[in-house]
């Protein structure tokens, strides 16, 4: 079911109780009424590019939901009963103004993809250890000045992205995650790297541009999965750049802004 240009939904949405799948997304609404937690059968619920600043604690009553979308509202919180969605594996929160979550979260225990992208995030509730099913994580554009350590706990996590987050150093938290394979890092103020880095055996994917990096530990080499490397906008002499490519000679590694691999510099 999809709708369109609505600014409110009518109560008697709460009758569909067969609906599977509800679209909302760009609209202009700004509340859902609470028949909202009738439609037990909702497994996809897309709340994306409206205006809502709240959800009804109804919505924990949805207990086949799968996925949610609410990117691109004007949320700032959200109810505890979001932690209620014990079947929830999405859950898209980009692009709101959401400062914390509530501890409830940690409850989701299938979620396997979070996104938090552009809110204003600093840190994160420990909670967010117990999602022992996360599988990929998005904190891109946030102000991150604490880093849980509880995240060492989620040991099924696969993608992190913490591009734009203003970070100055790399949180030691990132580097016990052992099935990492793909970690975004770019637009920060990083300036090293810890040689601990070289713990991440199974990354394949790392992305370090637009930051400040002048080295990298030889730690960088012992990741022999690595496939891709992105360096660009960062202040690497051309010696090294050279030792980088012979700590990594089976690596697709970007030194330039166009996209271009400079995969042998010493040839």
């Amino acid at each position: 079911m999809g709708l369109h240009e609505l600014e409110s939904l009518p109560r008697v949405i709460g009758l569909f109780q067969n609906l599977e799948k509800l679209n909302l997304d760009g609209n202009q609404l700004t509340s859902l009424p609470k028949e909202i937690g009738q439609l037990q059968n909702l497994r996809v619920l897309n709340l994306a590019g409206n205006q809502f600043t709240s959800l009804p604690k109804e919505i924990g009553q949805l207990q086949n939901l799968e996925r949610l979308d609410l990117a691109g509202n004007q949320f700032t919180s959200l109810p505890k009963e979001i932690g209620q969605l014990q079947n929830l594996r999405v859950l898209n929160l980009a692009g709101n103004q959401l400062t914390s979550l509530p501890k409830e979260i940690g409850q989701l225990q299938n979620l396997e993809r979070l996104d938090l992208a552009g809110n204003q995030f600093t840190s994160l509730p420990k909670e967010i250890g117990q999602l022992q099913k996360l599988e990929a994580l998005n904190l891109d554009h946030n102000r991150f000045t604490i880093f849980p350590k509880e995240i060492r706990q989620q040991q099924s996590l696969k993608w992190l992205r913490l591009s734009g987050d203003q970070l100055k150093t790399l949180p030691k938290e990132i580097l016990l995650l052992q099935n990492l394979q793909s970690l975004h890092l770019d637009g920060n103020q990083l300036t090293s790297l810890p040689k601990e880095i070289g713990q991440l055996q199974n990354l394949f994917e790392l992305n370090l541009q637009d930051n400040k990096l002048k080295t990298l530990p030889k730690e960088i080499g012992q990741l022999q999965k690595l496939e891709v490397l992105r360096l660009y906008s960062n202040s690497f002499s051309l010696k090294e750049k050279q030792k980088i490519q012979e700590l990594l000679p089976n690596c697709e590694i970007d030194f330039e802004s166009e996209g271009k691999s400079e995969s042998s510099l010493t040839e």
